[in-house]
């Protein structure tokens, strides 16, 4: 089943099945579910099309998703950089923006280095 240009799981309930659309959350999912007064329980394949059509236009009139959602939040990275602020600045490095620690986490953004030795022990060969 496809909405929104995305496919969403059939057999899944469809509370959960509006998750994979990026830029909805379980909390958004149940508030459009709620004000187009479908039943949360329903699974995405029991839709009718009106309901379906009914959750499409909510969607689209109150809510930005998918590339929408991801070109705004390009945007305002892009601005970030270009304005030289320290997130900007976190952003260009690609290192953590939010405040985490770099010493020891952080493995997949600087590369996975491992900075620590071994066991100083040899292994031995197999004859």
């Amino acid at each position: 089943m496809r909405l929104l240009g995305i496919n969403i799981p059939d057999n899944k309930r469809i509370e959960v099945s509006l998750t994979y659309l990026y830029g909805i959350g379980p909390t958004l999912s149940r508030d459009i579910l709620k004000n187009t007064k479908i039943n949360m329980d329903k699974r995405a394949k029991d839709l009718t099309a009106d309901e379906l059509s009914k959750i499409k236009e909510y969607v689209e009139k109150n809510y930005k998703v998918e590339g929408e959602l991801k070109q705004i939040i390009k945007s305002n990275i892009a601005m970030l950089k270009e304005l030289q602020t320290y997130r900007g600045a976190r952003h260009m490095r690609k290192l953590p923006v939010h405040g985490q620690r770099t010493k020891t986490n952080s493995r997949t953004v600087r590369g996975n280095v491992r900075k620590t030795a071994g066991s100083g022990k040899r292994k031995v060969e197999l004859k």
